[in-house]
C-alpha cells in the first residue's frame, strides 16, 4: 500500500535547489491526439472506422486493414497488468534522478496491449484502469492505476510527479476579496495545503468574508494589488521563491458589448485587473516558479487561470469582456509555454456564467463559486490543462467542436 506522504522539512536556504530535467517529450502529430485527451482527463485511443480495431502506438493508418479513418475515441480503460519491472539504471537524465521505475505492460480490454508507468499498488495479474497524464515536458504517457482507489492514493511518488496535488505545497489565491477567491481559499485548506496565502488589495477596508479567511486553517492574508506593479513585485519578493502554485482569481465583470459602452475607461479597467494584472503576477512570480519545478515534494507545479468560457466565443450581451478574457487566454497560452522547460503546468480553467451579483440578470444554470473551487483541487490532482466547468461550459466546448458558425449565431441573437 501507498505510504502516507510526510510533511516536508523546512528547506535549508544554503542548500542548492536542484534543476528542472524534464523526460523526452518528442511525439508525432499524429501522438497529440493523445495529447488534447490527456490534457482534458479523457482516455482514447484510435479506433478504425473501417475494421473497428483499437490500437496503440498512434498511428496514421490501421495495423490491420490500412484505413486512414482512425480517429481517436473513447474505450475502455481497463485491463489487466500483464507484466512488471523495475528500472534501476536509465541514461535519461530526467529518470536517473527518480529512480527506481516501475513500467509494465498491460493488456487492455479493448484489444491492444501497452507500456504504462505503473502505482505503487498496481502488480502484476492484478485488473487495472489506465489513465492518460501529461508528463513535466507536457508530453502524453499511459499511467497504470489500481482498479479500485486505495488509502493515500494520490501520494504515489510516481503518480505525484504527473500531478499537481496541493497536498502540503503552498498556494498564493490573487484575490480574496470575491466570493470565487473566498471559496478557493476553503477549497485548498481542506485539501492539506501547508499555507494559502490569500491576496487582498488594501486590506483596510472591510469586505464581506473577511473573518471567514481569518479563521481557516493555514490561510495568511497577504498585500497584492494586480493593478499596482509594485505590490505584485513586493509580494513576488517575499514569498515567490516559496510558492508553488498561483491560482489567478482577480475578476473584473461588467455588461454590455462594444457599442454599449461609452469611452474606454470600463474597457481599461478591464484589462488592467485581468490581462495586465496576468502579466504582472507571470513576470513578477514566473521566473522562480520555473526555477523550482523539481524542488522536492513541495515543488513549484501550477500556474491557474481562471478563464470565462466566452473566451472561446464571445458572447455580445458581455461582450467587452468576453474580449478581456480571449487576451488572458492568448497570454496563459504563451504563458504554458514559457512555464514548461521547469516542468510547471499551467492550468485554465473555463466556466460559464458564475452565481455571483454580476451575473444576476442571467438565468440558471450557473456555477457556485464553492463548484468552481473543487473542479480546480480535483484538476490539480489529477495533472490536468484544460478544464470545463459547469452545464454551461460544456455546451460551448461541444458546439465549438461541431459549428462553431451556428455558435456565434446562437449568441448574438
Amino acid at each position: 500500500m501507498t505510504e502516507p506522504l510526510a510533511r516536508p522539512k523546512r528547506k535549508n536556504p544554503l542548500r542548492r535547489t536542484r534543476q528542472p530535467l524534464l523526460p523526452q517529450s518528442v511525439r508525432s502529430r499524429t501522438a497529440h491526439g493523445l495529447t488534447a485527451a490527456a490534457a482534458q482527463g479523457r482516455f482514447e485511443l484510435q479506433r478504425c472506422v473501417d475494421c473497428a480495431a483499437v490500437f496503440y502506438p498512434p498511428r496514421d493508418a490501421c495495423p490491420r486493414c490500412l484505413s486512414p479513418r482512425v480517429p481517436f475515441v473513447p474505450v475502455d480503460d481497463r485491463g489487466t497488468l500483464a507484466v512488471e519491472t523495475t528500472i534501476h539504471a536509465s541514461t535519461d537524465p530526467y529518470f536517473r534522478e527518480r529512480m527506481p521505475w516501475r513500467v509494465g505492460l498491460v493488456r487492455l480490454d479493448c484489444g491492444p496491449v501497452v507500456l504504462a508507468h505503473l502505482h505503487g499498488d498496481a502488480r502484476e495479474g492484478d485488473r487495472v484502469r489506465l489513465d492518460l497524464k501529461l508528463d513535466k515536458g507536457g508530453a502524453p504517457v499511459l499511467v497504470a492505476l489500481p482498479a479500485k482507489d486505495t488509502p493515500h492514493m494520490t501520494d504515489d511518488r510516481q503518480l505525484r510527479e504527473m500531478t499537481c496535488d496541493p497536498k502540503f505545497r503552498r498556494v498564493l489565491i490573487t484575490d480574496g476579496r470575491n466570493s470565487v477567491g473566498q471559496a478557493m481559499a476553503k477549497a485548498f485548506s481542506d485539501a492539506g495545503a501547508a499555507i494559502v496565502f490569500v491576496g487582498v488589495a488594501d486590506a483596510w477596508k472591510p469586505f464581506a468574508g473577511q473573518e471567514m479567511l481569518r479563521k481557516l486553517a493555514g490561510v495568511e492574508i497577504v498585500p497584492l494589488d494586480l493593478t499596482d506593479t509594485e505590490s505584485v513585485t513586493e509580494l513576488a519578493e517575499q514569498n515567490g521563491a516559496r510558492t508553488d502554485i498561483i491560482v489567478n482569481t482577480a475578476e473584473h465583470v461588467r455588461p454590455g458589448g462594444i457599442l454599449q459602452r461609452h469611452g474606454l475607461t470600463v474597457a481599461r479597467e478591464e484589462m488592467d485587473v485581468r490581462y495586465f494584472g496576468l502579466m504582472r503576477l507571470a513576470q513578477a512570480f514566473g521566473p522562480a516558479m520555473r526555477s523550482r519545478g523539481a524542488d522536492g515534494v513541495n515543488s513549484a507545479t501550477a500556474f491557474v487561470n481562471l478563464l470565462s468560457v466566452y473566451a472561446l466565443m464571445n458572447w455580445p450581451a458581455y461582450g467587452a469582456y468576453s474580449a478581456t478574457e480571449a487576451a488572458c487566454l492568448s497570454a496563459a497560452q504563451c504563458l504554458r509555454a514559457e512555464l514548461r522547460p521547469g516542468g510547471v503546468k499551467v492550468l485554465n480553467v473555463f466556466f460559464g456564467p458564475l452565481d455571483t451579483e454580476w451575473f444576476q440578470t442571467v438565468p440558471p444554470p450557473k456555477v457556485a463559486p464553492e463548484a468552481l473551487a473543487r473542479a480546480v483541487v480535483q484538476a490539480l490532482q489529477r495533472g490536468l490543462e484544460d478544464v470545463f466547468v459547469g452545464d454551461i461550459a460544456e455546451e460551448v466546448r461541444a458546439r465549438l467542436s461541431v459549428n462553431p458558425k451556428a455558435l456565434e449565431r446562437e449568441l448574438a441573437g
